[in-house]
């Protein structure tokens, strides 16, 4: 008799830095979602893949729910929107304080529209005493009906198993999506482009990430060698910030293309030849034509 086999899509919402991305690299076991400290990392709707032998399970990292103030802000509030739609489960992700601020309450009203079950995840465990984490259980077990209010560290792997199993219950039977092997339906110039932002989001000054955007000009195989070249775009909204981004005698832009380069030969599992340049763009968040051309109008 065959085993049966079960399968479901879930997203996973929450308002910027909780920990949406580190969750999902943990279940996928390789970085799929770039990570950073700083709010509204995550721009588009990323899918991991996690399968195993009698399932498979599609999460879905969105950006952080928040009030927006651009049209690329709006944007991405809409695809954490549509990401709610049309699931079979959902982890509303939230950080271990014990109050529900103005923004959490406003998801949770969101969330009282849904029918699909809403698991509560409340992160980084790793980073508060065993008696604040139950007053946080505390604070937000009579604000919704939750399926089922899970403490974890993404960081740290802690408490994951748990969740992929109380998800699994809520499974029903269906087809394997995507291959065994693949962990992501990324195409890998996107995540090139997202590597090389993360290491821009990690080195440069906090009024200098949101404004940057990277693009692809060139991703190919040099004929008879086993090396990629890759040619990458990054875009500013200021004059000054381009400075800012090459940095003395170019230090900042080689520092920010080494540390992708490692990443980015990890996921090809090839050696890269990268070729950074930078340019304005001024005010490209508030341009429909330059959020399209950037690849960040994902429904």
């Amino acid at each position: 008799m065959t085993q049966p086999f079960y399968s479901g899509f879930v997203s996973i919402i929450g308002q910027p830095n909780v920990g949406k991305s580190t969750l999902m690299n943990c279940f996928a076991g390789e970085k799929v979602a770039i990570m950073s400290n700083k709010p509204q990392t995550t721009r588009n709707k990323i899918q991991a893949i996690v399968t195993r032998e009698d399932y498979q399970i599609i999460f879905i990292d969105t950006p952080g729910i928040h009030k927006p103030k651009s049209k690329l802000g709006a944007l991405m509030n809409r695809a954490a929107e549509s990401a709610m739609k049309d699931v079979d489960a959902i982890l509303y992700l939230v950080s271990p304080q014990d109050r529900i601020s103005e923004g959490d309450r406003a998801i949770i009203e969101r969330l009282k529209r849904n029918r699909e079950p809403v698991f509560l995840v409340i992160n980084k465990i790793d980073t508060v005493e065993k008696e604040k984490l139950l007053k946080v259980i505390d604070v937000y077990k009579d604000a919704y009906d939750f399926k089922a209010i899970i403490p974890i560290s993404a960081l740290q792997a802690k408490g994951t198993d748990a969740l992929l199993t109380e998800i699994k219950a809520c499974l029903t039977e269906g087809p394997q999506y995507f291959p065994d092997d693949m962990i992501t339906d990324q195409p890998e110039r996107q995540l090139a482009a997202e590597l090389i932002r993360e290491k821009a989001l990690f080195l440069l000054q906090d009024e200098i990430p949101h404004g940057i955007a990277v693009e692809i000009m060139s991703m190919k195989k040099r004929e008879g060698r086993d090396l990629v070249d890759l040619e990458a775009t990054i875009y500013c909204e200021r004059d000054t910030h381009k400075g800012m981004i090459i940095g003395k005698g170019g230090a900042m832009l080689k520092s920010i293309g080494s540390k992708a380069r490692v990443d980015i030969e990890r996921i090809l599992g090839t050696p890269v030849n990268l070729q950074l340049w930078v340019r304005v763009k001024k005010d490209w968040r508030d341009s429909d034509f330059l959020i399209r051309n950037f690849g960040l109008d994902q429904k």
